[in-house]
């Protein structure tokens, strides 16, 4: 039986032989191939593909171009016309489009600026992967509660039985403070810290040395701006005097670049933190608190095995006097994000917030995608005879989706463009409502984010419009018969409902912030904060004399109604003891009750509810002995009928003339906690005064 040529070879030979000389070469291969079988098929297969092969060479081998040869640059600018054509002929598409698109991208931007910077705060410290803060928690008969405030001697110790502690330094909270320089008086915040700040921290000294700039307890450390306000100028500022609170001089000793913008502290000076003992005890005793600890970790230790170690510090250093407190070291940088504790676990903070916003920008973006999407498929009716024709001619598939991602590709970076001035003018207003000193500046890193989301943003939302319409059938569509699958309307429904579903998801949300804030705006705090208001006192003004003097004289100015002073500023937790003692008492019940002290009439300025006997009176001898508590003072105390009933505060005895109503001096997320109020007027520095309702502008401009 005769067989034919070899059909690999014969296919190849057809594949890349030239036309021009395919059939001849074929014939003459194939009649030598039936000639040579008839002696031997299997010589004649090898001869027949050796011969194949021989002409595979230049001469006949035919030139390999597709045959829809495609101009690169011809099809970019076809494209890009027929884009141009469509936004110009469907205006309203286009305009909706564009917003939709741009004002995404824009909320993106916006909370990814806020993101970034949330989690900077306090990255800019080079030491920062071994910058702790000192932190205990504290056994309450209400559970543990940890605390950022820790023992005047605290730090000192450390570096002193810790040889894993490299430095570690007291520092006081950052407040206002007058600042004297001859005629000149300058209301500054700043800071008392331990002489080794400086080289824990990577602040800038613009002159002085960071291992003697705070050695003196007399020398102050000034920040350029400061300098600038004081001395118009911050050069031969070293080694002159200013005079604190009005008090003993300070020498400057250095000179600091102002705190970046993404520093938790915000301070303009740093003064000794030696000076601050002067006259106050209570910073050398294990027994009370008040102050941060800042500690820097020699490099290489583990801070947990660390943390295991001082537990129990506290309990050694006092010979088990003080058992109720536990000492741990957390990390600066992450006590910012993660701050919150619940009974002594940490389980969040601002980082929440973070992640919140982080989901909201995804969400607001893949809403703007999705609506592109939609409205692009929704006017495919108007491309179909687009498509149809495309097709028939020859037009591949592939080059219709590239057309319709290049078009979805230009509105993303039109959008883009709308989006970056859209977040260029609303910058301002956004710093207003977040608090922050965003800046809006185009780094290397920042243009490749920005370019890389647009790039996302133009596929994601041209994907589906671009798979779609590209699928279209050119007969039927020539026919005039479009019909979608039930998937592809399974995929349209689907987009509008999640498109929907998150919508009304923010809508909600927005109605629940807005009842949130129309809650705090109107909750009862339990005392009146209407046209209530407060500043306070520095220097020579803290004077008793000279206070009660300006509160007289505050009273008779018209649209003023009353005025007092107090050390607390209704909005936080601002110093507590564990030093009130009653009968019945549980010897190991280290509860903190809220210090407020007040000058007469706090209580009748604030708006607070006597619920039993009375506030403070100038008619008695025998109120600078008094004490007053709230109802959870009282309920914690036990006490039935407390009116007459004597105490012990810090060992001395002290008779209840009066309880007030729980009042909120923290976030509303807090429950009541016990306060009491003592009769201090020598110890006031904050005023309050309540303001005539309806006169609060005239009045102010008039005096």
């Amino acid at each position: 039986m005769e067989m034919g040529p070899p059909k690999n070879a014969v296919k190849f030979l057809r594949w890349f032989c030239r036309e021009d000389y395919v059939e001849e070469i074929e014939g003459d291969l194939t009649e030598i191939f039936e000639k040579e079988q008839k002696q031997s098929p299997r010589q004649a297969k090898y001869k027949f593909i050796l011969s194949v092969i021989k002409y595979f060479r230049p001469g006949f081998i035919k030139p390999f171009k597709r045959n829809h040869q495609t101009n690169h640059q011809a099809m970019l600018r076809h494209n890009f016309l027929l884009t141009f054509r469509n936004f110009k002929r469907y205006k309203s598409s286009f305009l909706i489009n564009l917003i939709g698109l741009s004002t995404g991208l824009a909320c993106t931007f916006l909370i990814y600026l806020w993101v970034s910077d949330e989690l900077n705060v306090d990255k800019f410290n080079k030491k920062g992967s071994r910058l702790f803060r000192a932190m205990e928690h504290r056994v309450r008969a209400t559970g543990i509660w940890t605390s950022q405030t820790t023992s005047g001697p605290l730090a000192e110790a450390l570096v002193s039985d810790m040889p894993e502690v490299e430095y570690a330094v007291p520092t006081s909270w950052p407040q206002p403070t007058t600042l004297s320089l001859n005629d000149k008086n300058i209301t500054a915040v700043g800071r008392l810290a331990g002489k080794e700040f400086f080289n824990m921290f990577s602040y800038e000294l613009i002159a002085g040395d960071a291992n003697q700039v705070l050695t003196d307890k007399n020398s102050i450390v000034i920040s350029d701006v400061l300098a600038r306000k004081l001395f118009n100028t911050t050069q031969n500022v070293v080694g002159k005097s200013i005079e604190y609170q009005h008090e003993s001089p300070l020498m400057i000793s250095g000179i600091f670049k102002s705190m970046p913008v993404n520093a938790s502290d915000q301070f303009e000076f740093v003064g000794s933190f030696e000076k601050s003992k002067e006259g106050q005890d209570w910073l050398l005793s294990w027994g009370n608190t008040g102050i941060q600890t800042l500690v820097l970790l020699k490099p290489g230790i583990n801070v947990e095995a660390f943390n295991t170690k001082i537990a129990d510090y506290i309990k050694v250093k006092t010979k088990n006097e003080i058992t109720y407190r536990t000492l741990f070291l957390k990390g600066y940088a992450d006590d910012y994000l993660y701050g919150k504790y619940e009974n002594g676990v940490q389980v969040g903070g601002r980082i929440t917030y973070v992640k919140l916003f982080s989901i909201i920008a995804i969400f607001i973006l893949l809403i703007a995608c999705i609506n592109f999407m939609n409205l692009s498929t929704a006017r495919a009716s108007r491309r179909i005879k687009e498509v149809g024709i495309k097709k028939a001619i020859g037009a591949e598939r592939k080059a219709l989706v590239v057309q319709y991602l290049s078009e979805s590709m230009l509105m993303s970076f039109l959008s883009l463009v709308v989006a970056m001035f859209l977040v260029y003018i609303s910058l301002s207003q956004f710093n207003m409502i977040t608090g922050k000193h965003l800046v809006f500046e185009l780094d290397g890193n920042r243009i490749l984010l920005f370019l890389g989301v647009t790039v996302f943003t133009g596929l994601v939302a041209g994907s589906y419009p671009a798979l779609y319409l590209s699928g279209f059938n050119p007969a039927n569509i020539l026919k005039g018969r479009l019909s979608s699958s039930f998937g592809e309307l399974m995929a349209r429904k689907g987009l509008v409902v999640f498109q929907f579903s998150i919508s009304i998801l923010f809508i909600v949300s927005v109605l629940v912030v807005y009842k949130q804030i129309e809650f705090v705006q109107s909750t009862n705090l339990g005392y009146n904060k209407n046209n209530l208001i407060y500043f306070n006192l520095n220097g020579a003004l803290r004077d008793v004399k000279i206070q009660e003097t300006m509160l007289e004289e505050m009273k008779r100015i018209p649209g003023i109604e009353n005025a007092s002073s107090t050390n607390h500023n209704m909005t936080g937790h601002n110093g507590g003891t564990y030093g009130v003692e009653w009968p019945g008492k549980n010897p190991e019940d280290k509860t903190e009750f809220e210090r407020m002290t007040v000058n007469y009439g706090l209580i009748e300025t604030m708006g607070m509810q006597m619920v039993q006997g009375r506030s403070f009176s100038r008619l008695s001898g025998t109120d600078s002995s008094a004490i007053i508590f709230n109802q959870k003072g009282i309920d914690f105390m036990g006490m039935v009928d407390p009116i007459g009933k004597v105490i012990k505060l810090w060992g001395k005895d002290r008779h209840i003339i009066g309880v007030v109503r729980d009042f909120h001096y923290e976030s509303l997320h807090e429950n009541f906690k016990p306060v009491f109020f003592i009769l201090e007027p020598n110890n006031t520095y904050r005023i309050m005064a309540r303001l005539t309702a309806g006169k609060e502008k005239g009045d102010s401009q008039q005096h």
